[in-house]
């Protein structure tokens, strides 16, 4: 009895003195997702003010050059207009038609980063699917790659973007590039 007293005396030193891991560093908590949802809206506003359009058919994308010395990349989706928006430091520089996940199959959101790319993967879930041009931003497997774009959630919880324009994005981001999902 007494060594158990012992262990639990120890066990709860210890969470006491661990600190506790802050909701805000979690990629998919409500700030994260919340976070991610304003930066959506506000990349919705830059499609309109940088290249006049509103909306994009399925499959479209637009793309203009912005200079490397504009900042750093980072990518936002809005899964509630399905496009996806590429910046260059604070300057729009792409958005795209995309498909989400279907329901029961949600892409998730939040805050992440790209943790690998593969010019061309595989499914491993799903029947050996090709995943050409894939940019993993979960641990999970979710990725940003190329895909049917129908207009409409369609994938397994990836984002699929038209083929053409995954290929440059795969050019100009790198491991560590903030990918922003937002409802």
């Amino acid at each position: 009895m007494k060594k158990l007293a012992v262990a639990l005396a120890a066990t709860a030193a210890f969470v006491l003195t661990t600190p506790a891991v802050s909701a805000a560093m979690d990629s998919e908590s409500y700030q994260a997702q919340a976070a991610a949802s304003d930066a959506a809206i506000n990349a919705h506003e830059d499609m309109m003010d940088a290249f006049g359009k509103d909306s994009l058919r399925p499959g479209q994308y637009v793309w203009r050059e912005v200079p490397d010395s504009a900042g750093p990349e980072r990518v936002v989706i809005s899964l509630s207009d399905q496009l996806a928006f590429v910046y260059r430091g604070n300057t729009l520089m792409a958005a795209s038609s995309i498909s989400s996940g279907r329901p029961g199959y949600d892409t998730p959101t939040g805050q992440f980063q790209i943790l690998n790319k593969e010019v061309m993967h595989r499914s491993k879930k799903y029947e050996d699917a090709p995943m050409p041009y894939s940019e993993f931003f979960t641990s999970y497997g979710a990725a940003l790659h190329a895909g049917g774009t129908p207009g409409e959630p369609s994938s397994h919880g990836c984002v699929h973007l038209p083929t053409a324009f995954a290929k440059k994005l795969f050019t100009i981001t790198d491991v560590g590039t903030p990918v922003l999902i937002g409802a």
